[in-house]
């Protein structure tokens, strides 16, 4: 399973506490960007296409090697999504996390230690492209963690990825 959205949408966060429910791993996407994509974003430079791949391909590989297991990644776009369904080699459920600029924008100002700028959030919302109901369960963020994570559990309960 994917936790998806834009930075500071509380991947970490909602994957981590939903892996704890669910009793399996949660591994950050931002753990496996190579170094080169961290840099980029600490000096305010948004990642590319040929930025991403690589890091896409990590992602899909961590499903497929260490499946079952929830992962947070932002998959903001659609073809984003397809690479890592292509590479799980397997079902990939994506949730995504979707909430207002001004609440995530809050959130990130008093996030310490990440190396996600609040400068690149526009750049992140300029490239989303959110998932239909065909390929994603969105979710409002603005909502209280164990809401939100009951939420998701009811709506997955009995769904196909």
């Amino acid at each position: 399973m994917v936790i998806m959205g834009v930075s500071g949408c509380g991947k970490s966060t909602v994957g981590a506490a939903l892996a704890a429910r669910l009793g399996l791993a949660y591994r950050d996407g931002d753990d496996l960007h190579p170094a080169a994509n961290v840099a980029k974003m600490r000096a305010g430079q948004p990642l590319g296409d040929a930025d991403r791949w690589p890091w896409l391909d990590r992602v899909a590989a961590v499903l497929k090697d260490e499946a079952p297991v929830i992962i947070g990644c932002s998959a903001l776009r659609r073809a984003y999504r397809d690479r890592i369904r292509s590479g799980a080699g397997g079902p990939v459920r994506f949730v995504h996390l979707s909430g207002q600029r001004d609440l995530i924008a809050a959130r990130m100002a008093t996030r310490a230690g990440h190396y996600m700028p609040l400068s690149l959030l526009d750049s992140q919302f300029a490239t989303l492209e959110p998932p239909g109901p065909d390929e994603a369960l969105t979710v409002d963020i603005d909502q209280p963690l164990p809401t939100l994570i009951d939420s998701i559990l009811r709506s997955l309960e009995g769904a196909t990825p």
